[in-house]
């Protein structure tokens, strides 16, 4: 185990973020108390720092900010809380539950992300404790689903071949399960579990947290399942990324990559996206030991001084990858296998009913941006809570921001069908291929790191490009758009055949050139552009592409043949 594992506040270099878990006692803080404050919405910094562990960011509406500002009150202060569900797979009453919950604290609205987890927006302080009780009363949880730790674990939804992913998915399950944080300071802050009082022992500090350690991870740490062809979890965007091998029907293990990762800053070409590496293949049972295993290098070596530079890519980028399967292979005492030939076909969602092997049938539905809510026109959430009481299956959050109504026998289809049918919920059918293959990260207002509109402007920039394509004939060509209201790639923009990251309000970088199944990096196009120069390009590109495309070639490829943006082999290549 290297030094940085063992951090003290007078060794090596590190973040003021490592102190602070260091002096913690294992991600408690002063949270209870903290949240028993009264006098003000707000939590201190630390204490935040510490709340996404447990998987909540204090935000504040910042389209009140500068009213508030000169009213002279605090801002409105408010909780986004993730809820962590392995796969994204939950059952009618635990979506009913995240729905009530939604009513009663929140703003009304669920989110779904691009990691197959729940967002809850509007939560005030005093709410917290009650709404994170209500969710784990319902067997999910918040712990992990933010914070220095591994993530959600994704998992294809896989619709068509049922029994595959019942067994890809109780893997997903296994991987998060053996991977979440040990420490009991979640149930003693929010589940009323016995308060420990002082310090834990040397041998009960290792019994509390025996993978990650006093200081946890050096920063997040992601892990995806795809099962080809498909390729909907951008499983070259994880820092660790498992491939379905299926033969005979049966699943034979998982081709192994490491070191995605879609995070960047503007301006500092140190940081950057960056593809994971193909490095071998495992067998089922000994998947969750090498992601144990790939955790601790992580850990033990990961950069702990700069955040920035923190990602499992840059550890990997800066040491080389045959010095990372050495490593990997000393601590696993085994080698990987060579890795299995796949092929991917797309990263996006099939809409509308699928019957899968097992004869059950899926529904998969279009959520613009992963936002479920009632307007006067459309009343999804509604729709959703009905057929929720109905449901006797699951509820499979894709990795797209969608939603597949899952496992719904014969029999109840068609109640299910009338309820879709009565409210309208949308297949897909009635949006433009254009925007089925749309994502958006939350941006404004509750994003505290957004520079740009992003959920809030997408959905009227795709009404201005949509007309583009139809003037040529493709108005159901398949590509691949995405944006983000700044570079942390939230949406995984830097794998699209067209991204904007925003840089500014009314600004962005445009990238080209991703790989329609979300193996390649776009590259920087043009930078700092607003509305009117990025449908200037787009027509030009666009009718360009109807003319001279060769037969079944994607636009990402055809922008890269014909010279708009040149080919990005690594992440060191991505800036311009």
């Amino acid at each position: 185990m290297s030094d940085n594992n063992l951090l003290s506040p007078n060794s090596a270099p590190h973040s003021d973020v490592e102190d602070i878990k260091r002096s913690s006692n294992y991600l408690r803080g002063n949270l209870r108390e903290t949240l028993e404050d009264r006098i003000t919405a707000s939590i201190p910094e630390d204490d935040n720092r510490l709340m996404k562990f447990h998987g909540s960011y204090m935000q504040d509406d910042r389209d009140l900010r500068n009213e508030r500002n000169k009213q002279k009150l605090e801002p409105a202060y408010q909780f986004m809380l993730r809820v962590r569900a392995a796969g994204g797979v939950v059952t009618p009453d635990q979506w009913l539950m995240m729905d009530s919950l939604s009513e009663r604290y929140g703003n009304g609205t669920i989110r779904l992300t691009t990691r197959q987890s729940f967002q809850l927006h509007g939560l005030l302080k005093w709410n917290l404790k009650q709404t994170i009780k209500e969710v784990n009363d319902s067997l999910l949880t918040t712990i992990a689903a933010c914070g220095d730790v591994n993530r959600n674990v994704m998992c294809n939804p896989n619709p068509y071949q049922s029994e595959i992913h019942e067994q890809v998915y109780a893997w997903a399950s296994e991987l998060s399960k053996h991977l979440e944080p040990r420490t009991l300071a979640y149930h003693e802050i929010w589940l009323d579990g016995e308060k420990v009082e002082s310090s834990p022992s040397k041998e009960e500090q290792q019994e509390q947290e025996p993978i990650y350690g006093a200081v946890y991870l050096p920063r997040k740490f992601k892990i995806g399942v795809a099962v080809p062809p498909s390729n909907d979890v951008d499983v070259y965007s994880q820092d660790l990324g498992l491939i379905a091998i299926v033969e005979d029907s049966k699943l034979q293990g998982f081709n192994v990559t490491v070191g995605g990762g879609m995070g960047m800053t503007h301006g500092d070409t140190h940081t950057y996206p960056q593809v994971g590496q193909l490095i071998g293949f495992c067998r089922p049972e000994q998947v969750v030991e090498l992601a144990e295993k790939t955790v601790t290098i992580q850990r033990d070596y990961g950069d702990r001084a700069v955040r920035k530079h923190a990602r499992f890519k840059y550890t990997i980028d800066d040491r080389g990858i045959d010095w990372f399967i050495e490593e990997l292979t000393k601590r696993l005492g085994w080698s990987l296998e060579d890795a299995r030939p796949y092929h991917f076909e797309h990263n996006g969602d099939r809409y509308g009913w699928v019957k899968g092997s097992d004869g059950r049938w899926h529904y998969t539905l279009f959520i613009q941006n992963g936002r479920i809510k009632d307007e006067d026109d459309y009343l999804l959430k509604t729709g959703l809570r009905e057929i929720a009481k109905v449901h006797s299956g699951d509820f499979r959050l894709t990795a797209n921001q969608n939603l597949i109504i899952g496992g719904v026998t014969s029999y109840k289809k068609k109640k299910i069908d009338e309820l879709v049918q009565k409210y309208g919920l949308s297949d897909g059918a009635n949006y433009t291929a254009l925007r089925r293959n749309s994502m958006a990260c939350v941006a404004f207002p509750t994003c505290g790191l957004a520079m740009a509109e992003s959920e809030r402007y997408l959905p009227s920039l795709l009404d201005k490009i949509e007309p583009l394509l139809q003037e040529v004939g493709l108005a159901e060509e398949d590509i691949v758009i995405r944006m983000t209201g700044c570079p942390n790639g939230c949406a995984r923009p830097a794998l699209a055949e067209i991204a904007f990251i925003g840089k500014a309000p009314g600004k962005y970088n445009m990238y080209l050139g991703g790989g329609f199944t979300g193996d390649r990096l776009s590259k920087l196009f043009k930078e700092n552009i607003g509305e009117a120069e990025i449908l200037d390009s787009l027509s030009a590109i666009i009718k360009h592409f109807a003319a001279d495309r060769r037969a079944g070639e994607h636009f990402g490829d055809f922008v890269i043949r014909s010279g708009y943006v040149k080919e990005v082999r690594s992440g060191l290549d991505f800036h311009a």
